[in-house]
């Protein structure tokens, strides 16, 4: 076994189609699909399933794919650590996030990474499947939602948010200290749909209560429903992350009590994955970034 057979293997993993892997690859299409049947003929078994034009990984092909996805991980990490003897600030890093608020705090760091790590490829990915990406070695760390349940990924606590209340400054609730959970339900709401963690966070509160939210109007960006709100639609529920980064004084934000919504954000990483410079330079300038960030009162 080669490590080009699987280099070869991979990319048609990722393809699922012979003649788009090997033109990826920049070979012939009976190059790859001698090259791949050399293979299973070494491993007795059948890699893919073939279906017409079409494949599909075979059980056997599952294992492999992940065992040399990890196999190329760690040679990549082995690369990292002789680069760093050599003095190299070179290399590649990718960092995962919850879509939404995360993967934008996340976001608003690249210049600043840029700017001390130059050399660096940097690419932020929008991920709901956090912990499979990192075992996957597809990423380097993420940012995410804590815990994370699975003793193979490591974190690191960033900081726990509240969530408040946030409306026009003429809502009813405006001039208020604090509001009762239940008490937004019975105003108009625009919130994230369902698939949303923020969103996610709120039904389940309402199910802890036996409640059920019913939003006036869900949209999908950040921006929109901030622009709802600020119209005067209805008031929103949403995470002090967002509140920084779209605070404005048309708004106000209100605490939440009986009960109170809170989450605890941190980075997540392979505890086997060689932690570099560049990551742990980024990881460092998250953490100073979130230490800048005042609390509200």
């Amino acid at each position: 076994m080669e490590f080009r057979q699987l280099d070869y293997f991979l990319t048609t993993c990722d393809e699922l189609h012979f003649t788009r892997a090997a033109l990826k690859l920049g070979i012939t299409q009976p190059t790859l699909s001698h090259q791949i049947k050399s293979l299973e003929d070494e491993l007795g078994v059948p890699l893919f399933d073939r279906i017409g034009k079409k494949i599909a990984l075979t059980e056997a092909g599952m294992i492999l794919y992940t065992q040399s996805k990890l196999a190329f991980g760690n040679l990549t990490s082995a690369k990292e650590q002789i680069q760093e003897l050599q003095q190299i600030e070179r290399g590649k890093l990718t960092i995962g996030a919850l879509p939404g608020e995360l993967n934008q705090l996340v976001s608003n760091l690249l210049i600043d990474f840029h700017r001390d790590y130059p050399f660096v490829q940097i690419k932020i990915l929008g991920v709901e499947d956090i912990v499979s990406r990192l075992l996957q070695n597809e990423l380097d760390l993420a940012v995410t939602i804590l815990p994370v349940e699975d003793d193979r990924i490591l974190t690191t606590p960033l900081y726990r948010e509240q969530f408040y209340f946030v409306a026009t400054t003429l809502h009813p609730y405006a001039r208020r200290s604090a509001i009762d959970f239940e008490e937004i339900l019975s105003v108009p709401i625009v919130t994230f749909p369902e698939t949303h963690r923020c969103r996610q966070l709120v039904d389940s509160t309402c199910s802890s209560v036996g409640l059920r939210l019913e939003p006036l109007i869900e949209t999908t960006t950040i921006e929109s429903l901030f622009g709802l709100v600020r119209s005067g639609a209805g008031g929103s529920v949403l995470s002090k992350t967002l509140l920084d980064m779209y605070s404005s004084d048309e708004l106000v934000h209100i605490p939440i009590q009986n009960p109170g919504l809170s989450r605890e954000v941190g980075i997540a990483y392979h505890r086997d994955k060689y932690m570099g410079k560049a990551s742990r330079g980024f990881i460092d300038l998250l953490q100073a970034h979130v230490k800048s960030l005042k609390p509200y009162t």
